[in-house]
């Protein structure tokens, strides 16, 4: 069902669902950014729609709500272990297609890869989608291309106009707390975006002969292994453990889950010292085949969805874009090889 709301109306609507969820969408973090007076837009809790940012693409994804950048799995003593509480209320989450898709990738990981994560399970079956319009592409998009730039699997679509805001609702139990605020039943059609600038092609007869490609050596200079595109990445979910122990009591802590970067040193160290990939052009190597090539052999669509915030946030100008065109000429680079 399609519904109109003034701004207060739909403000009525965000309290009545506070009572059972907390509220995230993209928002301004004033001086949050990387330099002097520049502002941050990245997830956080809203009250109000003015609070959400339309017309910037977050900097960093919603992957945080699901999977915090560090989160307790349990507590310990010398005889007793207990796990730590979930949060007591849901989540609903404002995004754009692009990041809906990712859901799709993290569901993937989390709960079809051999077996189902309890951790992230009990967050996620707490966690309803409004799908945010985009009517043009921001910088570095490649969403069209990657086929995320349109969704239908979300719990409400939202996008406001000439100052109205205008919903289609898919979730039955929000039908009473829509209809009281609305002023008006409207069809409403999600906007999405048909043409990105930044354009990438994946070759259909890529192999894993690329890996011998010469591409990846000039990001053994170019690459300083900070692990941002990792960071920012909504469908990277690589994470370590780490046992904390409480300084009044060195056998009791607990046992927390925090994000991991195969960027960065140390990810591939192994017992004994050995480490499978030092340089900086081999993780980045194992990066882009891992989004483009390997995920996609087992689960049939591209773990990449194309939003661009790698290309973003890359403090030396790498292009996630650029690496993915320039397999089609190492591909061709390798088959020359083999062929002499």
């Amino acid at each position: 069902m399609g519904y109109c709301f003034d701004k207060e109306g739909f403000n009525q609507v965000l309290q009545e669902l506070a009572k059972e969820y907390v509220v995230y969408a993209p928002k301004r973090f004033k001086n949050g950014g990387s330099f002097s007076d520049t502002d941050r837009i990245r997830y956080g809790e809203i009250q109000t729609v003015e609070e959400i940012v339309f017309d910037r693409k977050s900097d960093y994804s919603f992957k945080e709500i699901l999977l915090p950048l560090s989160q307790t799995l349990f507590f310990f003593t010398e005889d007793a272990v207990k796990e730590a509480n979930p949060p007591k209320k849901g989540a609903v989450i404002f995004l754009r297609s692009c990041d809906l898709h990712a859901v799709k990738r993290l569901d993937a990981v989390y709960l079809e890869n051999g077996g189902e994560d309890y951790y992230y399970k009990r967050l996620r079956d707490k966690v309803k989608f409004v799908l945010m319009g985009c009517r043009h592409s921001f910088e570095n998009c490649f969403c069209v291309d990657m086929e995320t730039n349109r969704t239908d699997a979300y719990d409400a679509y939202l996008e406001i106009k000439s100052g109205k805001v205008y919903v289609d609702n898919h979730n039955e139990a929000w039908e009473a707390a829509f209809a009281a605020q609305s002023t008006e039943t409207s069809e409403v059609i999600p906007a999405y975006v048909t043409k990105n600038e930044n354009r990438v092609h994946i070759s259909d007869g890529m192999t894993l002969d690329v890996m011998h490609s010469k591409m990846w050596d000039e990001y053994d200079s170019r690459c300083i292994n900070c692990g941002r595109c990792n960071f920012v990445c909504p469908t990277c979910t690589c994470f370590t453990m780490q046992d904390i122990f409480y300084t009044d009591n060195g056998k009791v802590g607990e046992r927390r889950r925090v994000w991991a970067s195969c960027m960065v040193d140390g990810f591939t160290e192994v017992a004994g010292g050995g480490c499978y990939r030092k340089k900086n052009g081999q993780r980045m190597r194992f990066k882009v085949l891992h989004k483009v090539y390997d995920y996609k052999k087992r689960n049939g669509y591209h773990m990449c969805v194309g939003c661009g915030r790698c290309d973003d946030i890359c403090p030396e100008y790498i292009s996630f874009a650029n690496s993915i065109n320039k397999l089609a000429d190492a591909i061709k680079e390798v088959s020359t090889n083999a062929g002499k």
